[in-house]
Parts: structure tokens; sequence; C-alpha cells
């Protein structure tokens, strides 16, 4: 099986794009990871299929896919990606668009500047819908890692799970080693993108995510909006906040409780080829 693709990034977070509005798309977990080897395979965090809506309400579906092969709910940086692409390939020429997800509808806007606008939805905090095992809802939980070390997190699902902690700098945050026992938690039943956030000022913070199934990415456009949430909930941000991560900075914006948390940023297309693909596939 020959496909032809289109690879894409938003601030570094990858993509591998393929369209499946004329012919259908079947990815097995094994040929996901694949596509997403960076020696054997093209190479990307995730893989996306844009497909036709299910529903009136959209003019698209789109599903995602982490590098490990699993499908996963959401994807903020593959949204920008997902409105480029369908503007860019010809089929879509509204600036607006609607569009079905696995977490959820989005509304995604491109903006003159050639950035888009995602309507990420209204944050979840209730721990059974994010989901989160916990005893009632707090904006403060504390997890026990490995034998005894503790860390306080802020939990909130925004079409997929997050956990954000609060570091000093993220330079010297250790990402590498909890990032994994975070995403893994025997507390989170579907696993979690672990945020680690530093605040530099009421309207700027760094941002370093450990994303589940794919490791730390150059960014997360979910994970900076969770982030955001995260940090007007301890007091300590305004409405419009900078968040910038390893790959570049976005823009987020969350007027409070009961409100979309809305995020503009760049997406860029790479290139575009065609990757043989067999059930055999690595």
């Amino acid at each position: 099986m020959r496909l032809p693709f289109t690879k894409m990034e938003g601030l570094g977070n990858d993509f591998v794009v393929f369209d499946a509005t004329q012919q259908a798309v079947q990815l097995t977990p094994e040929q996901v990871r694949h596509i997403a080897d960076r020696r054997f395979g093209v190479g990307c965090d995730q893989v996306l299929i844009v497909e036709p809506a299910t529903t009136p309400e959209a003019d698209f579906r789109y599903r995602i896919f982490n590098g490990d092969g699993a499908e996963v709910e959401h994807c903020g940086n593959g949204a920008r990606c997902f409105a480029r692409f369908v503007r860019e390939r010809g089929l879509f020429d509204r600036p607006e668009v609607r569009v079905e997800t696995l977490g959820g509808p989005l509304l995604l806007q491109t903006l003159d500047d050639g950035r888009v606008r995602v309507n990420m939805g209204v944050p979840v905090f209730d721990p059974q819908a994010v989901p989160f095992e916990a005893d009632a809802q707090q904006s403060t939980y504390t997890l026990t890692l490995g034998q005894n070390e503790q860390v306080a997190v802020g939990v909130v699902g925004l079409g997929n799970p997050h956990a954000v902690m609060l570091v000093p700098d993220t330079a010297s945050a250790p990402v590498a080693r909890l990032g994994p026992l975070i995403e893994n938690h025997a507390r989170f039943p579907r696993r979690v993108n672990a945020g680690f956030m530093a605040v530099r000022s009421r309207e700027r913070i760094d941002l370093r995510v450990y994303e589940r199934g794919a490791g730390e990415t150059l960014a997360c456009g979910s994970g900076a909006c969770a982030a955001v949430v995260v940090g007007r909930l301890w007091g300590h941000l305004e409405e419009h906040v900078v968040v910038t991560l390893s790959g570049g900075a976005l823009e987020v914006c969350w007027s409070g409780d009961g409100h979309p948390v809305w995020m503009t940023g760049p997406a860029r297309t790479v290139f575009h080829g065609e990757i043989e693909l067999t059930p055999a596939a690595r």
C-alpha cells in the first residue's frame, strides 16, 4: 500500500498527515509506529488522518495517533496543522472550520497572518471525567512517585488529560526522570501528559511537556492551555498568557470557569511525499 502524505510542524511538534477524504486510510498500530520512526519511517510525534465529517455540525473529522500507535483524543498543535492542511490542499476555502475529534468538537480560525486560532473547549476539572482517581475535586493533588517522592500537580482535561507541576526553571526541570513516572501513574487510567511550568510573570510562562505515547516534544498546544488554566487556578496568571516552549511561543487566553480556552500559534508544511506500507511494517 503506497500512500501520499504531508509532513507538517507546529513549533517543532511534527506530524505526518494523510488525506482520507477521497479514500479510506486504515492504519494498524504497527504501521503508525513505522511511519513515526525517525530512522526507518518518515519520522513524527503524531500521525493525523483527515476524514469526512460524520455529523452535519462539522466540516471534517480528524484522528490523532501518537508515535507508539495509540489513538488519542486531542492535539492542539495538530489542530493548527489540520486547519492549514485542508486549506492548502483545496479541501476547504473558508477561514473558519469545524472539526470532529475523539476529544470533542473544535472550532479553528485561520488568521490573515497565517497563524491558526483554536477553540480548545471548556476545561474539565471533575476527576472522573479527566479521568483521574481522586475522592474529590481539588485545585491541587499530591502524587507519590516511586517509593516516597511526592509532587504537587494541577489536573485538568482539555479533550485529553493533563497534570501540571510548578518548577523554578524549565531548563533544569527533571522532565526525563519524572515525566514517565507521571505519565504512567496508576491514578491516571488513560495515562496523562505531564507539564513542567515555570512562571516568569503574570503574563508569561515557560513550559516543557512530556506527552503520553510520544515522550518530551518541542511543543504541546493542549499542554500549553492546561498550564495556563492551572496557573490561573493557582492565582499566578492573568487572562492572556504567552507560553514559551522549546519550539517557540503560543498565545493562550482563558477567561475563567465555564469559558473555553483559546490558543493561537503557527503551523507549517515541511514537505510532501509517499510511503510504502505493508502489514508487516515495523
